[in-house]
């Protein structure tokens, strides 16, 4: 028994050829290994990154201008492509009749549309395209078309249980034709000059003092007029969020801002947590008259 439990335990290298060959069967194996796993790797290119930095993509992607980042390139001389209802409501109206702001009657809410709907699609038209009370004209958004406006009213109108049919685009004018020079005319004045009916440029520098007054600086009775006929309509009484004519607290932090930022929301308009400035509060007034008009109110509250 005891010689039956010895053999079974002995190994199965009894002689040195056979633990050569074993240790010989094992590196060839962790060689073969290797070789496999080498052969997969390399098996696709590899490029390290920058590798391929000069490539012409690359490149070009490097050079393009950063101002065309995230814009797309119009032609100016483009026929104007005009909105949808749908979208002048969501880029221009929703700040106020998506939340009620102002007055505005809420998108979808019969009740608040229903007197409005009453007075009927021109008189709607009307006050969106002119403005009314806190409704500045064209939602604040002058480059708006009058095409445009009436369908934001209709999308809106209808939404609220109105019938009125969208607008169509009204047809193109066809240009008018350049009427020819007399055959025996001496010196006749241009075409174009002609057909609109003005003279070669010897009144050119009459422009020369309304050119001289804008430049000189802002104007204390051009901002009172334009806060009295536009800006009074939300600041005269704090709708909105913005901040009331004469309140020195309400006006203190955006003072603090400095004149250079309250300009630019002035003009380029201004979405807050409380409310939207529209840009140049709705009207089509100068530039130096707005800024007239920040002025006219910044003073008042200091």
């Amino acid at each position: 028994m005891s010689d039956a439990n010895h053999t079974e335990h002995q190994s199965f290298i009894r002689t040195p050829k056979q633990l050569i060959a074993a240790v010989a069967g094992f590196f060839l194996v962790i060689v073969i290994g290797i070789i496999l796993l080498v052969s997969f790797v390399t098996n696709q290119r590899m490029t390290g990154a920058g590798s391929e930095g000069q490539d012409a993509k690359a490149v070009a992607a490097r050079v393009r201008p950063v101002a065309e980042e995230g814009f797309t390139l119009k032609d100016a001389n483009a026929p104007k492509v005009l909105q949808s209802g749908q979208a002048v409501y969501t880029a221009v109206c929703a700040a106020c009749h998506g939340t009620g702001a102002a007055g505005a009657p809420k998108l979808g809410d019969n009740g608040a549309w229903s007197a409005r709907i009453a007075q009927g699609y021109d008189t709607l038209v009307q006050h969106a395209v002119n403005g009314i009370r806190a409704m500045p004209a064209k939602g604040g958004n002058p480059d708006l078309d009058d095409v445009e406006v009436a369908r934001a009213v209709v999308y809106m109108a209808n939404q609220g249980g109105a019938k009125f049919k969208e607008p169509e685009a009204p047809a193109a004018k066809a240009a008018p034709q350049l009427a020819a020079a007399p055959a025996g005319a001496s010196n006749p004045v241009p075409a174009p000059l002609a057909q609109v009916g003005l003279q070669p440029t010897a009144s050119a520098p009459a422009a020369a003092p309304a050119t001289a007054n804008a430049a000189g600086g802002t104007d204390a009775g051009a901002g009172k007029a334009l806060y009295g006929s536009t800006c009074v309509a939300c600041h005269g009484a704090g709708i909105a969020g913005a901040p009331k004519f004469g309140d020195k607290a309400a006006w203190a932090p955006r003072i603090a801002q400095g004149a250079n930022v309250l300009y630019e929301h002035a003009l380029k308009g201004f979405q807050g947590k409380a409310g939207v400035m529209p840009p140049k509060g709705g009207s089509s007034a100068p530039d130096a008259d707005v800024k007239s008009a920040v002025d006219y109110m910044t003073s008042a509250a200091k």
